[in-house]
């Protein structure tokens, strides 16, 4: 795969930590992107090769600009980006907090949106690049106590479907990946071994999906647990 550098959002835990060691495994350099320090730095202790830490609040498009073009700097081009980073907040619409709603909106959309935003310049200039945006069955389907998670996940969605229209015609290439429920902290004392996904699985699936393949081109793909329907 031609690919180098590696730009992941929320990669201090969960999917995105897993997405780093596994993209890192192949020997690529992984931009680390999230808030907290510390949760970045303890998913670089797990990576074989070379690494780079940004904290950076993607709900500002002013930070995240000003990131993306230290990473071209200080990295190199980006060749994937990879917009994972997402915040849920579960409750019935009416009890659900002014701070809560923008919190969603601004990171699950909005940040996905800026951080797009950054690299597509670049990558039609080369006319080369992957954009995987981590979407969630949340963005296909309703479920009690996910109205705004779920809008945000909606818009998301079709962000991500208008963007690979727009990119059809390039050799750029658009994955939105939807999965179920994830042992990560953002379900934190509600899964089971059972019911949740292993994280490592669906960074598998992704990978694997995003490969370039002579006359195949997947533009989304689902992945949920075989015991659950959602």
């Amino acid at each position: 795969m031609d690919i180098n550098v590696v730009v992941i959002t929320g990669a201090g835990s969960g999917l995105g930590a897993s997405l780093a060691k596994k993209y890192s495994d192949l020997g690529c350099h992984i931009c680390l992107l999230g808030r907290t320090k510390t949760k970045l730095v303890r998913t670089a202790e797990t990576l074989n090769h070379r690494h780079s830490i940004y904290e950076v609040d993607i709900s500002s498009k002013n930070d995240v600009a000003k990131v993306m073009q230290s990473i071209k700097e200080e990295d190199g081009q980006i060749d994937l980006l990879i917009n994972n980073a997402g915040v849920g907040v579960f409750d019935l619409t009416e009890n659900l907090d002014e701070a809560s709603i923008h919190q969603m909106i601004d990171t699950n959309l909005k940040g996905t949106i800026f951080c797009t935003q950054e690299v597509l310049n670049d990558m039609k200039k080369r006319n080369r690049g992957y954009i995987i945006n981590i979407v969630s069955l949340s963005g296909r389907r309703a479920k009690i106590t996910e109205s705004v998670y779920s809008a945000s996940k909606f818009g998301a969605r079709g962000f991500t479907e208008n963007l690979a229209l727009e990119l059809e015609d390039s050799a750029i290439r658009v994955l939105g990946a939807y999965m179920g429920n994830m042992k990560t902290e953002l379900w934190d004392g509600a899964y089971t071994e059972e019911t949740y996904m292993d994280p490592n699985d669906v960074a598998d699936i992704i990978i694997e999906s995003i490969k370039p393949r002579k006359n195949v081109l997947v533009e989304e793909v689902v992945i949920r647990d075989n015991k659950n329907k959602y």
